[in-house]
């Protein structure tokens, strides 16, 4: 028995021992049991005292505040109660252990019973908790009755209560009311400008947060490392690298190199692609923990680099350290957008060993990195071991099956899950609907708008872009218009609008393409890539050169964009379109980087159309460097030299096809028929190709179904 035990030890037989109107060393011994929350010590001395009838009121008072700090909320709420007297102290107490247990609601109800007691009133320290708990509950009005109620008893001016009307102010995004109290502050400590910097940011202010962090270090305010770690993801969702440099001075000037500043620097560099600098900041830690690890293997899959956040997450293992489940979700990200399934199975398999495989952030994460990897039964075996109530894997398994091009296999996952009764949200609506536009039939279309709008998801911004897109996609423009003009101006943003200039385009009516691009510049939205690719795509297939040669110098000249592959494949295919070859391949030799294979490809596609042989053989060349393996250049080349009658080098092309081993894969085509569950033309054609051998014609299929007694229709032929 060693020294500290035998004192205890002693320490009780003296009190068990002692005469009975001695009460102190008691509360003393009690306070020692809070301290190292020894419960059933607890229990056993009060047992005592009861039986020994010492249980006063100031014994009562310490019981109380022992079981809380025991973690026994019952008893320390019983002998609360029981008290006759209970002052300021207790209840500040009690509303401070509700709070700390996460019983918010419980710690108001404590603090409405103080109101009604007799000759106990909240004073400095009562407002800060009970107004956290408001805060944490978002009740803004009962939050605006505390704040009266701090004005009333003259503790409006209390420092650490205008701190906690600040933080509640901006949790229930109230950011103009904080402001008002901030600015009414006589005095201001480093808290209340963290509190202000950190709400403006987390209520979506981010250029405000920087512009307050700057107010702060200007006022010659001492920042701190809240400070820092306050304005650094203001700093990285801006992109404001320059300014995140400036914080991370101050950070070596005023030494706040804790971890979780590196931390928050790591981040901020990472997310503004300075990823040198981050992982100077993050080799130079002398400690690191999950989140500096997690944080640099982020930084490498935002900016591109999947292999070197494979790469660093194995160094972490090696290293002994254990990835959390968010390090978890990215490498299976990293493992889906490299469809490296090797390595997304080795992380399946460690992830079972840890027993972390029901969690439902990985279990949502193996379902997207199988069905990326295209392994989609895999993904299925996962989600079949998931709740079957919990929506984020159905809405996973749903993207797993539009990215594989199962739309149909999709849409009956979401009627089994209207069947199953599982909640349907926003995002399980914009995981479906992709299905509906590679589907491409207007009567689903319809039949999921209705059904849309009956539940109220039409009003979420993202469901009626898709919806736009869908209705696009399955050819009724005035559908996909008519949605467009339900959404609020205020809410038409740049991915609402370049749906809707991408439909009209895809269908022919360039000019309507143009005008809503000039609509959407005159209503103040920038245009983005996307935007000018939809536009520029529209204007190729109008023949709309002029306008469309206006638009890239628009995207040169006004908008400062540096075109990409793809805006010049849209001028050289629309030049191309217009026979003005030479041009078009004078817009190639200018591009400021290597050109891609598809500029090639719609130049060699226009060489065909006008039957211009020297560009075509420039452009084959080119593309048959950059896509050894595409069939389609080789066909087009030779369909070019067949139709200048030059038919031996269209049959060396050929030969040069068979030589490298390269087959052009047969065309198909697709017949619905109406009332059948299954297309029955696909069953029959695949039958009579397994049976015979060869490639069977669409004519052989139609003649093998009975016509007469079938009705059809062909809802695309490709």
């Amino acid at each position: 028995m060693n020294g500290p035990t035998k004192t205890i030890i002693s320490k009780i037989t003296k009190l068990l021992l002692a005469p009975k109107t001695k009460t102190t060393p008691y509360q003393s011994l009690l306070k020692h049991y809070g301290a190292t929350q020894s419960l059933t010590r607890t229990k056993q001395l009060h047992a005592h005292l009861v039986t020994s009838g010492l249980l006063s009121t100031g014994i009562r008072s310490v019981l109380v505040v022992t079981y809380a700090n025991c973690g026994y909320v019952h008893n320390a709420r019983k002998l609360f109660d029981e008290l006759p007297q209970r002052g300021t102290l207790l209840y500040n107490f009690m509303i401070k252990m509700y709070i700390a247990k996460g019983g918010c609601f419980e710690a108001m109800k404590v603090f409405l019973e103080m109101l009604r007691s007799k000759g106990c009133c909240p004073d400095n320290y009562t407002y800060p908790f009970v107004i956290k708990a408001s805060s944490e509950l978002l009740l803004i009005e009962y939050g605006r009755v505390l704040h009266g109620l701090t004005l009333v008893s003259n503790f409006g001016s209390h420092l650490f209560v205008l701190n906690s009307l600040l933080a509640m102010y901006m949790n229930c995004g109230e950011v103009e009311e904080a402001r008002k109290v901030f600015d009414a502050m006589k005095e201001k400590s480093v808290v209340s400008w963290n509190t202000m910097i950190n709400g403006y940011f987390k209520n979506g202010f981010a250029n405000t947060a920087l512009a307050v962090f700057n107010q702060m270090v200007g006022s010659g305010v001492e920042i701190d490392g809240a400070s820092v770690v306050s304005v650094l993801p203001a700093c990285g969702f801006l992109k404001e690298l320059e300014a995140g440099r400036r914080v991370h001075g101050l950070v070596e000037e005023k030494v706040l190199g804790k971890k979780i500043v590196s931390n928050a620097l790591v981040d901020m560099y990472a997310k503004c692609g300075g990823l040198d600098e981050a992982r100077l900041v993050f080799d130079n830690m002398v400690e690191r923990d999950v989140v500096s690890w997690t944080s640099m293997i982020n930084g490498y899959i935002l900016n591109g680099d999947k292999k070197s956040a494979l790469s660093l997450f194995k160094i972490m293992q090696i290293e002994g350290l254990r990835p959390s489940s968010v390090t978890i979700t990215l490498i299976l990200l990293a493992c889906a957008s490299l469809n490296n399934l090797k390595d997304g199975r080795c992380v399946h398999g460690w992830v079972m060993k840890q027993r972390l495989d029901s969690e439902v952030a990985i279990e949502t994460s193996l379902i997207d990195m199988y069905a990326k990897c295209n392994c989609l039964s895999l993904s299925f075996s996962v989600f079949t071991r998931t709740s079957r109530k919990k929506t984020v894997p159905w809405n996973a398994m749903l993207s797993g099956c539009v990215h594989n091009k199962l739309a149909t296999e999709a849409i009956g996952l979401f009627k089994k899950m209207l069947v199953e009764g599982v909640e349907i949200n926003a995002a399980t609506c914009n995981s479906l609907l992709p299905a509906y536009g590679i589907i491409a039939d207007l009567q689903p279309v319809n039949n999921i708008n209705s059904y849309l709008m009956r539940s109220g998801f039409v009003s979420n911004v993202q469901v009626a872009t898709s919806l736009i897109d869908i209705y696009s996609k399955s050819g009724s423009l005035e559908s996909a218009h008519k949605i467009f003009n339900t959404i609020p101006v205020d809410f038409q943003d740049i991915f609402v609008w370049s749906i809707i200039i991408a439909g009209y385009g895809m269908h022919g009516h360039g000019e309507t393409a143009v005008s809503l691009f000039k609509q959407m510049v005159q209503a103040g939205v920038k245009p983005n890539d996307v935007t000018f690719t939809s536009v520029l795509q529209s204007c190729s297939h109008a023949g709309l050169v002029d306008d469309g040669f206006y638009l890239f110098k628009f995207m040169l000249k006004d908008h400062q964009t540096t075109p990409n592959d793809d805006h010049y494949t849209c001028m050289v295919d629309m030049l191309g379109r217009a026979g003005r070859m030479d041009e078009a391949y004078d817009l190639i030799k200018t591009m400021p980087f290597i050109p891609g294979h598809a500029v090639w490809g719609a130049l060699l596609g226009a060489c065909v159309i006008h039957e211009n042989v020297e560009l075509g053989e420039v452009a084959a060349k080119w593309l048959f460097e950059l896509e050894p393996d595409n069939t389609g250049n080789y066909v087009l080349l030779a369909k070019l030299y067949a139709a200048l009658g030059r038919w031996e080098d269209a049959e060396n092309v050929r030969h040069r096809m068979d030589d490298i081993g390269l087959r052009k894969a047969p065309a198909h085509s697709l017949i619905e028929l109406l009332f059948m569950e299954e297309p029955i033309a696909t069953l029959i054609f695949k039958k009579l190709a397994s049976s015979s051998g060869r490639e069977i014609s669409v004519l052989e299929c139609l003649d093998s179904i009975c016509l007469r007694d079938l009705p059809y229709r062909a809802s695309r032929i490709t």
